[in-house]
């Protein structure tokens, strides 16, 4: 079993529990009472090369990255800085994190904030209704955990509650899924997620598949302004990175220097 096993089946037994605790009927009314989501496809879309900065206190292949986690102030560091996004991962016991950490980011920084992300192994409608009830604006949606059916159902919903997605692929069977979905925005994740192996060639070997109307993110291995300059030549609209912000001595001066402005 691999570790993207792993975490899928423990996450899934747990989601069972949730569901126990806090009813479907009692999170989607939530979920519809929310005031409208910003627009994630809004906030990438520009000149440049926009970013969207992550907040996880660990990772199975690194550990955890700050024992002093502070996310509320972390995110208000992103926006003083210029992110585009904030992605929030909430899976609890290899990220360290939870729907509780991006509701306090939420709600600290208010309305004017740019779009949150809910970074998860979203395999179930449940968790849709719950990250829009949480104050997610939009979520991550990993094809190579669905099947092309509950692919499209799960974009159905978030785009019904008003949620963009980010859609996550790594290969050119999942790229193709992806296409034939009604993605708008699709990720590329450098990480191959059974063996945890990162090579930003996996970028530039899928961008030039993808219609110049979507929105392309590359995703892991993101570590400097040369990067950035390497995936933007080969025509990327936005990066996520994580490991690289939430390891820097100065965060602000990272995030800044992962900008690229036209």
């Amino acid at each position: 079993m691999t570790i993207l096993d792993k975490i899928v089946a423990e996450n899934t037994a747990a989601l069972e529990r949730h569901k126990l605790m806090h009813p479907l009927p009692e999170v989607e009314r939530a979920a519809r009472l929310r005031e409208p989501a910003l627009n994630l496809a809004h906030a990438l879309r520009g000149n440049g090369v926009s970013v969207i900065a992550e907040i996880k206190k660990s990772s199975p292949s690194r550990g955890v990255f700050n024992h002093r986690f502070q996310p509320v102030k972390l995110a208000s560091t992103y926006v003083a800085s210029g992110a585009s996004a904030i992605s929030i991962l909430t899976e609890p016991r290899y990220f360290g994190g939870s729907l509780g950490i991006l509701q306090r980011v939420v709600q600290a920084l208010g309305d004017d904030r740019p779009p949150i992300l809910r970074k998860d192994f979203i395999v179930d409608p449940y968790q849709v209704f719950e990250a829009r009830a949480f104050g997610a604006d939009c979520i991550l949606l990993i094809v190579a955990l669905l099947d092309s059916r509950l692919l499209r159902e799960l974009l159905q919903l978030s785009h019904e509650l008003g949620m963009y997605c980010l859609v996550e692929v790594h290969n050119d069977s999942e790229l193709d899924r992806a296409l034939e979905s009604g993605a708008l925005i699709i990720g590329i994740n450098n990480r191959d997620l059974q063996t945890f192996e990162v090579d930003l060639k996996t970028f530039e070997q899928l961008r030039p598949r993808i219609p110049a109307s979507y929105i392309v993110v590359s995703e892991s291995g993101i570590h400097g302004r040369d990067d950035v300059e390497r995936l933007r030549a080969v025509g990327v609209d936005a990066v996520l990175v994580g490991e690289a912000l939430m390891t820097a001595d100065d965060v602000g001066a990272k995030l800044e220097e992962l900008q690229c402005m036209a």
